[in-house]
């Protein structure tokens, strides 16, 4: 039996999801715009900030060849995100470009309240051509501990398979926190998925989604935050947040009522299907 009961946490955690766009290959603008948003983000209480998938780069793959769209941890132009996070107390997952002796990642970077910046994960599932060609896969999966709660992190297109947030419900995440950048066009999809992945674990899920760009890279920017039954909970703040706080007693009810994870004996194995 998979046991969910232990390390449950215990306070309320107040996150947002960003809906702002990037400006293909500007690190430095996409950064002070990063900033703006932890402000106010920390205005309306927010503990934890996510952006979209690349979204200091920017989702623009004739761009992507381009050195000056990576960053690592210590570039000078993420110097305002820093700063906001110093004075503000939030901390935020930001999508990037990062390189490394082991190849090119979509990357997801932890800013912490004292400016400092961690590379923490690299997106294992890469979709379509463009990010073959650009990018490595990433070889495993990130758990961060915040504030009592276990996040799962994932990156868009690990999202749409359910083992990859089932991974994260088995290492007794509380919640899956993913950034994306879904089209215009993609947004039964974006949501399905999304809505899914939190009903399949019973956990929240918060998913923050690019926004704007010109075609054929245009972005819906459905960024939300789903509760443990699969409901979007998340309320916006203008145009560029969404915001809701992830409960620990509804997290605990939800998994009373709904014992999926529970009763899941070492996840699926040949006892579900046999061959006749």
């Amino acid at each position: 039996m998979v046991d969910v009961t232990h390390h449950a946490p215990v306070h309320r955690l107040r996150v947002a999801a960003a809906r702002a766009a990037s400006v293909p290959g500007e690190v430095g603008d996409n950064a002070r715009t990063a900033a703006a948003l932890v402000r106010l983000a920390h205005r309306h209480g927010v503990r934890l900030l996510v952006f979209g998938e690349l979204f200091l780069p920017g989702y623009h793959p004739p761009t992507w060849a381009s050195p000056a769209c990576d960053v690592d941890v210590d570039d000078e132009r993420l110097e305002p995100l820093r700063q906001a996070a110093r004075d503000t107390g939030v901390t935020v997952l930001v999508g990037a470009s990062v390189r490394s002796p082991g190849g090119r990642f979509i990357a997801t970077l932890l800013v912490d309240p004292q400016g400092a910046v961690r590379d923490v994960y690299h997106k294992q599932n890469l979709c379509g051509p463009d990010e073959n060609r650009w990018f490595t896969p990433g070889t495993h999966g990130s758990t961060l501990s915040f504030d009592g709660w276990r996040l799962g992190l994932g990156i868009c297109y690990d999202a749409t398979f359910p083992e990859h947030a089932r991974a994260a419900a088995l290492d007794g995440c509380h919640a899956y926190v993913t950034g994306g950048a879904y089209v215009v066009g993609g947004e039964h999809r974006r949501d399905t998925y999304h809505s899914a992945r939190a009903l399949d674990n019973t956990f929240y899920v918060v998913f923050a989604d690019a926004v704007g760009g010109a075609a054929p890279w245009t972005f819906g920017g459905g960024s939300r935050v789903y509760d443990p039954e699969g409901r979007a909970v998340s309320e916006p703040v203008g145009d560029d947040l969404v915001v809701a706080e992830l409960d620990p007693e509804e997290l605990r009810r939800t998994r009373q009522e709904h014992t999926m994870l529970a009763d899941l004996a070492g996840g699926p194995s040949p006892r579900y299907f046999t061959e006749l």
